[in-house]
């Protein structure tokens, strides 16, 4: 069978075309190479092949949601920090669900607003960037376990980036390494991964066989590179760990991501779990 055209798909990280590139100065404030401060739109452009830059931003959720539609995007999970964002959530609750993005650094007016968007805009996950807070807060970091029990109390995921960083910041804020410590510390935490784990997806394999609550999700990949290690472990024990996420806009097009996607080798079992089940299960959605 393969790649099952027409299952819906909930995509666990999709945007909104925004205008400009000022979305990503809280990036460049702490790059000091010339081309990330000055000459990229997009502080990793340099990983990615034809970036879509110049979509149209009058009314940027039609844009998504246009979007979605064609390529079979039920739902999507889409950060609560721009205006747009939180419209299209009010505006299609059963489209778009809101994913609360938070600066560690803030202590606890984090936590504050964690609850507030669970409680206003019915947030359904944390989103957080070790390597690109300011300062960096390593994902073990005593400023992120006031979150990640705040995530337990309210039953909803961690989506945290891991592995190297594609903007040119240091990478020590994300080793796979450190997501052991927090496993063990929160058992009943779920931790979902975030653009890759590259170079240490064999660990991450690892860690997910290890720990019952730890995810991976495919962001920032176009899927003909996939790890070999994330699908080989999908189509064996994983089935149920590993979550797509795409990364339109800001670095792949759906056109290039679906594009690839049946070039996939899933077994054909794990394709409904991949696409939408394990996601829906995660983030606590209705079929």
């Amino acid at each position: 069978m393969g790649f099952p055209a027409g299952h819906p798909v909930v995509d666990t990280m999709i945007g909104f075309p925004q205008p400009g590139d000022a979305q990503y100065d809280f990036i460049r404030r702490q790059t000091k190479d010339r081309e990330s401060r000055e000459e990229m739109r997009f502080p990793a452009e340099y990983m990615f092949k034809q970036v879509p830059h110049d979509l149209p931003t009058d009314d940027p959720i039609a844009v998504t949601l246009a979007q979605m539609d064609h390529f079979g995007i039920a739902q999507g999970l889409v950060g609560l920090g721009t205006e747009t964002a939180r419209r299209a959530v009010t505006l299609h609750p059963d489209r778009f669900v809101g994913c609360s993005s938070l600066d560690p650094n803030q202590g606890m007016a984090a936590i504050r607003q964690l609850v507030a968007e669970y409680q206003g805009f019915g947030s359904r996950a944390v989103s957080l960037f070790p390597a690109g807070a300011f300062p960096q807060v390593p994902i073990n970091d005593k400023k992120m376990y006031p979150i990640y029990a705040k995530c337990v109390e309210l039953g909803i995921p961690a989506f945290v980036c891991a592995g190297v960083p594609g903007p040119r910041l240091p990478m020590a804020a994300q080793h796979v390494e450190l997501i052991d410590e927090v496993m063990y510390d929160f058992p009943e935490l779920v931790l979902v991964t975030r653009h890759g784990c590259e170079p240490w997806t064999d660990l991450a394999v690892k860690l997910m066989l290890k720990w019952p609550g730890l995810h991976y999700s495919t962001s920032a990949f176009a899927p003909r590179h996939y790890p070999k290690a994330i699908v080989d472990y999908a189509n064996t024990r994983g089935a149920d760990k590993i979550i797509y996420a795409g990364y339109f806009p800001m670095g792949l097009s759906l056109d290039r991501i679906f594009g690839d996607l049946p070039q996939v080798p899933f077994k054909d079992e794990v394709w409904p779990k991949f696409l939408s089940g394990n996601a829906r299960r995660v983030l606590g959605l209705a079929d």
